[in-house]
């Protein structure tokens, strides 16, 4: 991730220490990631100076901010035009029966704030990519895409590669998920690199149709939220430029290494 204009009390991702700190019950809240050698108190400060943008506040968008508000992700911003509807509830825990018909980005700044009111929760109601949208991009170090069409998926992946910005990815369907680390500006394939071009129409039914299981986001959103704590703290084995597949069925996992297309229309070199 790239350097960025820091304010007193920051750091960036890349570990310049420029004097974050910590109140009393920060230091409570966070203390078992402090303890932990791999992220410690300088992993906890980029985590709290990091500014993550989550595309999709369903399925796997509900683990993903729920576990980022928790992890003390300082700054979380939140892409959807959806509204809550009863259907949603067997999977999007961010959600409740008090939140039908609410949108679901002010549903899921409740939900977060009061899981953690350290943190900023920043709404984007509105359909990436509308209206100019994607220009908010610029605004966060870190992109994780939830969504649940292909237009958006390749829209997301456009604007990240356009603005050199690391795109976390997932889906899911039916008992199966895959997570990938795409991230060009590092040597890694785009999205599109890897799926160049949108399924068949009908080939691949929305959940509406073909149905999923409720705990499988669960699983897929908590992996995505944990690559993110991984990257933002600078810590471990990314998924970046690894396809990693999830089969909930018969409980395997899977990883494909993928490479960078020098054809590919988005992110290659024509």
């Amino acid at each position: 991730m790239g350097p960025r204009d820091l304010s007193e009390g920051e750091v960036d991702l890349a570990g310049e220490t420029v004097g974050v700190n910590f109140s009393a019950s920060e230091l409570e809240r966070y203390a078992r990631h402090i303890v932990l050698r791999e992220v410690g108190g300088p992993g906890q400060q980029r985590l709290k100076s990091a500014r993550v943008l989550v595309i999709g506040a369903g399925g796997l968008g509900s683990p993903v901010l729920l576990y980022l508000a928790a992890a003390g992700v300082g700054q979380l911003g939140i892409v959807d035009d959806d509204t809550v509807s009863l259907s949603n509830l067997q999977r999007q825990v961010l959600h409740d029966t008090n939140s039908i018909g609410e949108p679901k980005t002010a549903s899921a700044q409740e939900t977060l704030t009061r899981l953690n009111p350290e943190i900023e929760v920043k709404l984007h109601t509105e359909r990436f990519g509308s209206n100019g949208s994607s220009t908010f991009l610029e605004e966060y170090d870190l992109v994780i895409d939830g969504s649940d069409n292909f237009a958006t998926r390749y829209a997301v992946n456009a604007a990240c590669v356009a603005a050199g910005k690391p795109l976390l990815s997932g889906a899911i369907s039916r008992w199966e998920g895959q997570i990938s680390l795409y991230d060009p500006s590092k040597g890694g394939p785009c999205y599109a690199c890897i799926f160049p071009e949108a399924p068949e129409p009908g080939s691949e039914p929305p959940c509406a149709e073909a149905g999923v299981i409720g705990a499988l986001p669960g699983v897929v959103g908590s992996i995505m939220a944990l690559e993110a704590i991984k990257e933002i703290a600078g810590t471990g084995q990314s998924l970046r430029g690894v396809l990693l597949l999830f089969d909930g069925l018969r409980m395997t996992f899977q990883r494909i290494s993928l490479k960078r297309s020098p054809d590919c229309p988005v992110c290659g070199s024509s």
